[in-house]
């Protein structure tokens, strides 16, 4: 056995527990897996982030210990890397240690960037997937994001800004040209930006346009318009977030779906 073969070793028997990365799913507790469920039931430690519904967390095991991971003496979130940090010492001395996030863990959860650093530092992990937001919320709009007549292609994409500026590295124009339909993860803030890089890139004014609100909750709202109105009915109506934002023709079968949409659990 080498030295490195053998420093990893040790390492990894400091813990004693594996760390799950489960999927929350975007609100409504019915869309919770039934395996992260299960995990929540019999965890020691559930580290949650803000937007994870109530309904969800009453199902943690009452004896957990519970940490609020999306605020912190007055910040937003833990930093990722005392995220990081924190699950490595729980799982030093708890068993299960779930790491409860909102939609899915894969889809702009940065739980690859957890699950990477927990796999560095030795310790055992496994991501449990659940429902993204991105599918969820459109669907409980009364909009299927394809649809033989009018998509057979969609483009996930996060709009939320980096350091305090707006993202230039996300090739908008490549995004009109190459799907029939986008959705836009957390970019209700960057709306003004984002939709100009569109209309250049060959988007019609009147393509249509639709934002949901608290996809999937009681408290879902939604907002229709187009390309080029959708901006100004953001600041009309002082529209919040989260939301997702949905743009092509598909968001016209609201009118004629959303009457049968879902009811929440």
């Amino acid at each position: 056995m080498n030295q490195n073969t053998l420093e990893l070793t040790e390492q990894r028997t400091r813990y004693i527990g594996k760390v799950y990365l489960v999927g929350a799913g975007p609100g409504d507790p019915g869309l919770m897996t039934l395996k992260g469920k299960a995990l929540l039931e019999c965890a020691d430690v559930v580290i949650y982030d803000a937007l994870v519904s109530p309904q969800i967390l009453a199902m943690i095991n009452p004896q957990a210990e519970k940490i609020n991971a999306g605020k912190r003496m007055g910040r937003h979130s833990l930093l990722q890397e005392e995220t990081t940090q924190l699950l490595i010492e729980k799982a030093q001395t708890q068993a299960i240690v779930v790491r409860l996030k909102g939609g899915d863990p894969f889809v702009f959860g940065r739980g690859g960037e957890e699950m990477e650093d927990l796999i560095n530092a030795g310790v055992s992990v496994e991501e449990i997937p659940g429902i993204t937001s991105g599918i969820a919320a459109p669907a409980y709009a009364g909009i299927p994001l394809t649809h033989r007549n009018y998509s057979s292609s969609v483009t996930f994409v996060t709009g939320h800004e980096s350091a305090g500026k707006y993202r230039p590295e996300i090739n908008w124009s490549a995004i009109a040209k190459g799907s029939e339909t986008i959705v836009i993860y957390m970019g209700v803030h960057n709306l003004a930006q984002i939709v100009p890089h569109l209309l250049t890139a060959g988007l019609a004014p009147n393509t249509p346009v639709a934002l949901v609100r608290w996809g999937t909750r009681p408290e879902q709202e939604e907002l229709i318009g187009t390309l080029e109105t959708i901006v100004e009915q953001v600041e009309k109506t002082q529209f919040k977030a989260p939301a997702i934002a949905v743009i092509g023709a598909v968001v016209n079968l609201h009118s004629i779906l959303s009457v049968a949409r879902p009811s929440v659990l």
